[in-house]
C-alpha cells in the first residue's frame, strides 16, 4: 500500500475518529473541533489527507501552532504536533489562563515519542486539567509519493556534515533516528541495518535507529513479522557516497523540471495565453504525471501528444488540424467545459516539456555531453577518454554558462581525477571566473569524504563500488548513460551481493520469521477494513533508503525502477529532504569551513 495512503489511514483513524469515537457526546451526530498542526505535520496532513475527508469528520478549521490563532473557547482541538521544545510551549500557553483558555479541551497526539521531561512538564501544568487524550502515534516523516519519504530537514546536511556544528550533531542525530524508527514502524517493517562504513558517522546513526527500533518492538512484537519480512533491509547512506548523482543534469521528465524550472513546494506556474497564469500541482493525483515522470524528455512530448490525439478520438472531439498546439488547446478547454480537467492536464504536460526542451536545446545538450563523459569516464563508444581538459575547458570559458553549472562540471572532473592538486583548482577557477564567494562550494565538498584538493600524501583512498554492465534491455540515451550508484547498491543487496565490508549489517542480518502462520499481521488491522487487499500486498520484503544530506529526483527514479523490475520486493527511497543540483550546492556552500583559507 502506498505510503500516503497508509499514513493518511493512520492520521484518520488513530487520531482523528479516535477522537470522535471516544469523545463525541452521541453516536453519529457531528461534533465540531478545530485541528492544530506544527510544520512537519501540516506537511504530513496536506500530503495524505483531503480537506473534505477531515470536515465529514467534524473538522471545522486546520490551524498551525506556531501562528496567531483566534481562540474558540466553545470548541475542543485535536493537536498533532512533534513533542519540539517550541510545540510543547505554545500547548502550554493555549491553556496557561484559568479563566480564558484558546479551546474549550485538548486531545494531544505527539507525532513521535515524547521525551520524559516534556511529558513531566504537560503534566505539571495548567494544561493538564483540559488534556483529554494525550498519545503517540509515530509517524514522524512526510510521505512524499507512493514509495518516497523524506523528513523535510534540510538542516541535517549542517548538522552531519558541517564541522563548525559539531557540538549540535548528536541531538540532530537521535531525532534523525526517532523519525526513521517510525517510518519502520508505519511500514510495519523491522529491518536489518546496513550503513556504508566509509564515513565514520553511519554507524552511530545505525546504533540509534536500532535502539529506537527494538523500543518499537518491544511495544509491538508483531513489528517486521510476516514470510519474507526478515528479509527487509534499511541501508543508511551519507550524501557523499555518490556526489555524482546529485551533480549531473538529469534529462527524464521530473528530475529535469525540478532541476530546471521554478517549481515551489511542486507547485509549476505558467502562463496559459491571453494573460492568464495557471498554478499547477505535480503529485501523484495526476495519472498523466505519475506515468510521464521517470519517461526520458525525448518521448514525454510525443507521449502527451499521442495520449490527446487517444482521447479527442475517444471523446469524439474534433482538432484542427494534425499538430495539437497550445492555443489549439486552450480554444479546446473554452468549447468542452465537460472535458476541461482532462484537457487542462495535457496542456500542462505539454507546457512543462516544451520549457524543459527550450532549456535544453542550444544549451543543457552541451553540458551534460561533457557531464556523461565525466561521470562514465568513457566516451560514447565507451573508449576511456584520456584527457577530459580539453572538453571542459570551452564550457568552463563560456560566458552564456551560468556559474553553477561550471561549479558542477569542475565537481565532476575533481571527482573523476579522485582530487587535484591545488594550482590545478586555481587554474580552473580562473578560467570559469568563479567568484570568491562561490569558490568555497567546491572545498566545501571535502567536508563530504571525498577528495578535492590532494596535495603530495593526503589523498584519501576511497574505495570505488564496481559499477554494473547495463544489459540490452537498458540501452541508454546518450546523454544518459550514468547510472545513480544506489541503484547497483539496492539491487545487491537484494541479490546479497552488497559488499560486507564496506556496507555491514549492525549485528547481522536477521534471520528467518519465527511466526509461523501466514500473517494477517495486527499492525494493519483497523487501518483499513479491506481484508484481502491487506494479505496480498502486505507481505514483501521491503528495501529502505535512507540518504543522510538528501535524496535526488533521480534516486527516487531507481527506485521505483528496482521496484519493478524485481517484483517481489518494494523500495522505499527517502533521506533527510529531498534536493535538486542547485539545492545540494547550496547545502555544500553552508558547510562551513574545510580547513584551508577560502580565497
Amino acid at each position: 500500500m502506498a505510503l500516503k495512503t497508509l499514513v493518511g489511514n493512520r492520521i484518520m483513524n488513530d487520531v482523528i475518529r479516535a477522537t470522535v469515537q471516544a469523545h463525541n457526546k452521541q453516536a453519529g451526530k457531528l461534533e465540531w473541533r478545530v485541528l492544530v498542526v506544527d510544520s512537519l505535520s501540516m506537511k504530513m496532513v496536506s500530503a495524505c489527507t483531503k480537506m473534505h475527508e477531515l470536515s465529514a469528520e467534524g473538522i471545522t478549521i486546520v490551524e498551525t501552532i506556531e501562528k496567531r490563532r483566534e481562540p474558540m473557547p466553545a470548541m475542543e482541538a485535536i493537536y498533532l504536533i512533534g513533542p519540539s521544545d517550541e510545540s510543547i510551549k505554545f500547548l502550554l500557553k493555549d491553556f496557561s489562563s484559568q479563566n480564558r483558555t484558546a479551546y474549550k479541551a485538548a486531545h494531544v497526539y505527539f507525532t513521535e515519542a515524547c521525551p520524559e521531561e516534556r511529558f513531566k512538564e504537560i503534566c505539571n501544568s495548567l494544561a493538564a486539567k483540559k488534556i483529554r487524550t494525550l498519545k503517540e502515534i509515530n509517524i514522524a516523516f512526510t510521505p512524499y509519493e507512493s514509495q518516497v519519504y523524506t523528513l523535510d530537514s534540510p538542516d541535517t546536511f549542517q548538522l552531519y556534515f558541517n564541522p563548525l556544528r559539531a557540538s549540535e550533531r548528536n541531538a540532530g542525530m537521535e531525532k534523525m533516528a526517532e523519525q526513521i524508527a517510525t517510518l519502520c514502524s508505519t511500514l510495519g517493517e523491522y529491518p536489518s541495518i546496513r550503513y556504508r562504513a566509509d564515513f565514520e558517522r553511519n554507524i552511530e546513526l545505525a546504533q540509534l535507529v536500532q535502539l529506537k527500533l527494538d523500543a518499537y518492538k518491544a511495544d509491538d512484537p508483531t513489528m517486521g513479522e510476516g514470510p519474507d519480512k526478515a528479509k527487509s533491509q534499511l541501508i543508511i547512506l551519507d550524501r557523499g557516497f555518490d556526489i555524482t548523482t546529485a551533480l549531473l543534469h538529469e534529462l527524464t521528465f521530473q528530475a529535469m523540471a525540478f532541476d530546471l524550472l521554478e517549481i515551489h513546494n511542486d507547485v509549476y506556474k505558467y502562463e496559459a495565453g491571453e494573460g492568464n497564469s495557471k498554478e499547477v500541482i505535480l503529485d501523484e493525483n495526476d495519472d498523466l504525471w505519475v506515468e510521464m515522470r521517470h519517461q526520458h524528455i525525448a518521448v514525454v512530448s510525443q507521449n502527451v501528444t499521442t495520449k490527446l490525439k487517444k482521447f479527442n478520438a475517444e471523446k469524439k472531439i474534433t482538432s484542427g488540424g494534425d499538430k495539437s498546439d497550445m492555443r489549439q488547446l486552450g480554444q479546446m478547454i473554452k468549447k468542452m467545459p465537460q472535458h476541461q480537467k482532462e484537457l487542462a492536464r495535457f496542456s500542462t504536460h505539454l507546457h512543462l516539456a516544451e520549457e524543459c526542451m527550450k532549456n535544453y536545446q542550444g544549451y543543457i545538450d552541451k553540458l551534460c555531453k561533457v557531464e556523461q563523459d565525466l561521470a562514465m569516464g568513457t566516451d560514447l563508444e565507451g573508449e576511456k577518454i584520456k584527457d577530459h581538459m580539453k572538453n571542459i575547458v570551452p564550457i568552463l570559458l563560456d560566458q552564456n554558462v551560468t556559474i553553477n553549472d561550471k561549479i558542477r562540471i569542475i565537481l565532476l572532473y575533481i571527482q573523476s581525477k579522485n582530487g587535484i592538486s591545488e594550482e590545478n583548482l586555481t587554474k580552473l577557477i580562473q578560467h570559469a571566473q568563479i567568484p570568491p564567494e562561490k569558490t568555497c562550494v567546491i572545498r566545501n565538498m571535502a567536508n563530504l569524504g571525498v577528495n578535492v584538493v590532494v596535495d603530495g600524501n593526503n589523498r584519501k583512498k576511497i574505495w570505488q563500488m564496481r559499477r554494473k554492465e547495463k544489459s540490452s534491455s537498458e540501452q541508454t540515451y546518450q546523454m544518459s548513460r550514468w547510472t545513480p550508484q544506489i541503484k547497483d547498491i539496492v539491487e545487491d543487496a537484494i541479490e546479497d551481493k552488497l559488499d560486507n565490508s564496506h556496507f555491514p549489517f549492525l549485528g547481522g542480518q536477521r534471520q528467518g520469521s519465527n511466526l509461523r502462520q501466514a500473517p494477517t499481521s495486527a499492525r494493519y488491522g483497523a487501518w483499513h477494513k479491506d481484508k484481502k487487499e491487506q494479505t496480498a500486498a502486505k507481505t514483501l520484503p521491503r528495501i529502505i533508503c535512507f540518504v543522510v544530506g538528501g535524496t535526488t529526483y533521480s534516486e527516487m527514479r531507481a527506485g521505483y525502477e528496482v521496484s519493478s523490475e524485481k517484483k517481489n520486493w518494494e523500495i522505499i527511497m527517502g533521506g533527510s529532504h529531498l534536493i535538486t543540483p542547485e539545492g545540494f550546492l547550496e547545502n555544500v556552500k553552508e558547510v562551513g569551513s574545510s580547513g584551508v583559507d577560502e580565497e
